[in-house]
């Protein structure tokens, strides 16, 4: 799954990345080393700029609430409940159906965090028998250190509550897509601990490596037997995964010692 990631790069470094034509400065977000649930978040996407003469659709660098709100939601209560979106089964979940053909964007980062726990409890997790607990975090992320783009989808929900011109009338949510952790070993692994992401979690977001970013993001793109190709998982060994301190599990911690390598995991239970 992804519950947390760490988004520190500039947008003038995203522009760069991405190819990037359009970008409100005033929506520029600050360095987040502690991305949680219902934040505002950078996103990519390409869309048409409303009102331009030109309908063709321009890359953008928007910012997005993470937690998708469906469009047929009553009220916007389950949107932290919405933060992932599982690949297998985008094309059937009515959250995530229409989403998928019409509204897919890149969320990048520079990594995200992931929580180790025993096997056993990793194994009962797996057979939804129950919520894991917390214990040692560890940042996976590029080996090469480029941006990590995570595959995500978007939705508009209109707020029944206010008048069509409140400045809070509509909202734009957003969802990151997970797929099966890769079995096979991490490009740099820890010196102590884990040697494959499926042994840190049973699921990882779904990175995009940049061939496929265009079509993923082309709105013209609607046929969902097609964009099943593009939920193929990146080749294996890209990445790589290290402790960090257990204090990126509070969400008020923010900063850039979250992402310090840890010589060894800490020997700590954190719920």
């Amino acid at each position: 799954m992804c519950g947390r990631y760490a988004a520190s790069r500039k947008p003038e470094d995203l522009v760069e990345a991405f190819g990037i034509e359009r970008w409100e400065p005033e929506e520029t977000l600050a360095p987040d080393w502690n991305v949680a649930p219902t934040k505002a978040v950078h996103v990519v996407l390409d869309r048409p700029v409303k009102d331009a003469p030109d309908p063709r659709p321009v890359r953008q660098l928007r910012t997005l609430k993470w937690g998708l709100v469906p469009s047929w939601a009553k009220n916007p209560d389950g949107a932290a409940r919405m933060i992932n979106a599982r690949s297998e089964t985008l094309a059937e979940k009515p959250s995530f159906r229409r989403p998928f053909a019409q509204r897919r964007c890149i969320v990048p980062a520079d990594g995200y965090y992931e929580w180790v726990t025993a096997h056993d409890e990793r194994q009962l997790e797996v057979e939804g028998k129950k919520k894991r607990s917390r214990k040692q975090p560890y940042f996976v992320l590029p080996a090469d250190g480029s941006v990590f783009a995570m595959a995500g989808v978007y939705e508009f929900w209109r707020d029944p509550t206010l008048p069509g011109d409140h400045p809070q009338a509509w909202w734009v949510t957003c969802s990151v897509i997970t797929a099966e952790a890769e079995t096979g070993p991490l490009a740099v692994a820890p010196a102590e601990g884990p040697a494959s992401l499926a042994e840190i979690h049973p699921r990882m977001p779904l990175m995009l490596t940049p061939d496929r970013w265009d079509a993923w993001l082309d709105p013209a793109r609607t046929d969902t037997d097609e964009l099943q190709g593009l939920l193929m998982p990146p080749p294996g060994g890209l990445m790589r995964a290290y402790p960090v301190s257990t204090a990126v599990s509070n969400v008020r911690n923010n900063g850039p010692e979250l992402l310090d390598e840890l010589a060894a995991p800490q020997e700590c239970t954190l719920f």
